[in-house]
């Protein structure tokens, strides 16, 4: 056994992101400010969108989206079950219900076809999810939210990067990013909403930050006003400065941090391809950048163990995996939930109890890599 441990992710952290966020330390302005008003702003370059508006966690961002459409008791919300469990959760919080979905076998995306056979008169809120850094077939979706006339939310937490038919995941429509600790670019915890809707990006800033009239950082007056009040009860979910330095300063390095590790997930598409008992993840046919989030395996029928004695095997090597995701609906407070006492997700639950993520993160070298894919074989019975 190798006496360092390879962990599934490590931050991409170099010098100059330390120093960005020792400067806002030292700037006496520690909360949200001016770095917030730059990150937001390079995210709109970035992907195009015409508002974003950066919070303490994608989670946050999800949580004032449902409050700002209303959604509540009596409503529902079609979302794939495999996936984190923020928005589900925060679905059942206000009351409305979740609808969970199937995805396709390979790539574990929601497809048009499986959201129209779940839509009823009550469905309030469409949540598909990009997966792995691989973006959703967007064009069939938008087309059915707006016929049906249903909001449409890209869950795009894995998707920073990420293009889709030439354009930038997030350029249009609403969509959330998440900016969590192994994401492919961190705020150590964070998350950025993106709309073209002024009104509706107006009512986040407010709505994250107790319902006041202007935002913690008032743009004009480098400050809070003093005569501000509170238009509408709102929450504190405001991302301070010294966090959002770290996003702003990795933010440049995106597409090379994106293409490091999309060197390495071909390196193990490669590696893995004639190894039995190892089916990575399908690539989408349609023409797509991929900003490779995750490099997610499952241990198939032919694999000599299950996924979760294949992660054990791998820890004892000093390899740490992941799983993205356990299947929602089968958790036990949802699977408790009567919509889903007799809810079958063939692919889903296919793909829930044999998925694992490798470690893929930009500061592996190759003899990482090739340490991941040797420890593989060589569990799975092969030289």
């Amino acid at each position: 056994m190798s006496a360092t441990f390879l962990p599934f992710c490590k931050p991409a952290i170099e010098q100059a992101d330390i120093d960005a966020v020792v400067a806002v330390l030292r700037s006496g302005w520690i909360t949200t400010g001016q770095c917030n008003a730059d990150l937001e702003a390079a995210i709109c370059d970035l992907t195009g969108a015409g508002h974003a508006v950066a919070m303490c966690s994608a989670t946050a961002a999800m949580h004032v989206y449902l409050h700002a459409l209303g959604i509540g008791p009596g409503d529902e919300v079609i979302t794939p079950s495999l996936t984190w469990v923020s928005m589900v959760n925060l679905i059942a919080l206000c009351g409305a219900t979740p609808v969970f979905v199937d995805v396709d076998r390979d790539t574990l995306m929601v497809e048009a076809g499986t959201i129209e056979r779940a839509i009823t008169p009550r469905t309030r809120l469409i949540v598909p999810v990009h997966f792995a850094g691989a973006p959703l077939d967007l064009d069939p979706i938008r087309a059915l939210a707006r016929q049906r006339g249903i909001p449409l939310l890209e869950d795009a937490a894995h998707a920073l990067g990420s293009y889709y038919k030439g354009r930038p995941v997030g350029d249009r429509g609403d969509a959330v990013f998440s900016l969590q600790a192994i994401k492919n670019i961190t705020s150590a915890e964070g998350g950025v909403f993106v709309t073209d809707n002024e009104d509706l990006a107006a009512r986040l800033r407010r709505l994250k930050f107790h319902g006041l009239g202007v935002d913690a950082f008032d743009r004009s007056q480098q400050g809070r006003s003093p005569q501000a009040e509170v238009v509408e009860p709102g929450f504190k979910y405001n991302l301070p400065d010294m966090c959002a330095a770290l996003a702003l300063s990795q933010l440049p390095r995106l597409q090379q941090i994106n293409q490091r590790r999309g060197d390495i997930a071909r390196f193990y598409s490669a590696a893995f391809r004639d190894v039995a008992g190892i089916s990575p993840l399908g690539l989408p046919a349609w023409d797509h950048v991929h900003s490779w989030h995750l490099f997610v395996i499952r241990l198939d029928e032919q694999s000599p163990l299950t996924r979760d004695q294949f992660i054990a095997a791998m820890k004892a090597k000093n390899i740490g995996c992941g799983i993205h995701f356990r299947a929602i609906h089968q958790q036990r407070y949802y699977r408790q939930m009567p919509a889903n006492s007799h809810l079958a997700l063939a692919n889903t639950e296919w793909n829930a109890a044999r998925i694992c993520s490798l470690p893929l993160f930009p500061d592996m070298s190759r003899g990482d890599a090739e340490r991941v894919v040797a420890a593989a074989v060589n569990i799975l019975g092969g030289k």
